[in-house]
């Protein structure tokens, strides 16, 4: 993989932005208010990076990266999607983007929502369990003793095999929890979102605490309707 694509670019956006650098991956940034609300963090980032609309970035990505509030999924350019993975960092809040009635029910997950938005791409849910600062200084390389695990999901087994060789190129092991379904699993308020990367709660008040796959699967494994 040479280069990923990222529509959206705020905290965790710019994280990814910036692992993905270290580890030699070009990035093409994009959000909601233009390139060139993202100068200042493409000079930070320096050459490797450059900003973009979301359908460029979309275009340019080998692997895209969704990062937005879920409440917009719709605007994700589709056509510019087609046969791509797509990486859905999203979680869903009723108090931010409003009562979606399948994902208060359980009938579907944000992630295989937007899948039936992207009904020509593959999606992945990964990200989104783990605070933005943790995700920025809990990247190790592969084999270290301390190496953090991420859950994903999929339903695609190339798709989730594309993304999980870019999580291990970013710093991270992967625990597959299964199809899109089983993303409720990493949402909010489980045991396996914030918690296993810090040493107390609350977990955004604590630096970085490694959790190795064992542990992410155990808290996997605890969650509850």
């Amino acid at each position: 993989m040479t280069t990923l694509g990222l529509i959206g670019s705020g905290r965790i956006g710019g994280t990814l932005a910036r692992l993905a650098i270290a580890s030699g991956i070009d990035v093409v940034l994009s959000n909601s208010r233009g390139p060139e609300s993202l100068a200042d963090l493409v000079k930070e980032l320096g050459p490797k990076a450059r900003a973009a609309t979301p359908e460029e970035a979309a275009t340019a990505g080998d692997i895209v990266v969704v990062t937005i509030p879920f409440r917009v999924h719709q605007t994700v350019p589709a056509d510019q999607l087609v046969g791509k993975v797509v990486i859905d960092t999203t979680n869903y809040s009723k108090g931010r983007d409003g009562e979606m009635p399948d994902l208060e029910s359980g009938v579907a997950t944000s992630s295989e929502l937007l899948q039936r938005f992207l009904p020509r791409s593959r999606v992945v849910k990964a990200f989104n369990n783990i605070y933005f600062e943790h995700l920025a200084v809990l990247a190790r390389h592969a084999g270290a003793a301390d190496r953090t695990a991420l859950p994903i999901a999929g339903d695609d087994s190339e798709a989730k095999a594309a993304a999980a060789q870019l999580i291990s190129d970013l710093g991270y092991d992967t625990v597959d929890i299964g199809p899109l379904a089983e993303g409720w699993r990493t949402q909010p308020e489980t045991p396996v979102y914030g918690a296993p990367y810090a040493a107390d709660a609350p977990f955004w008040s604590h630096p970085g605490t490694p959790a190795d796959a064992g542990s992410i699967r155990k808290a996997v494994d605890a969650a509850e309707r």
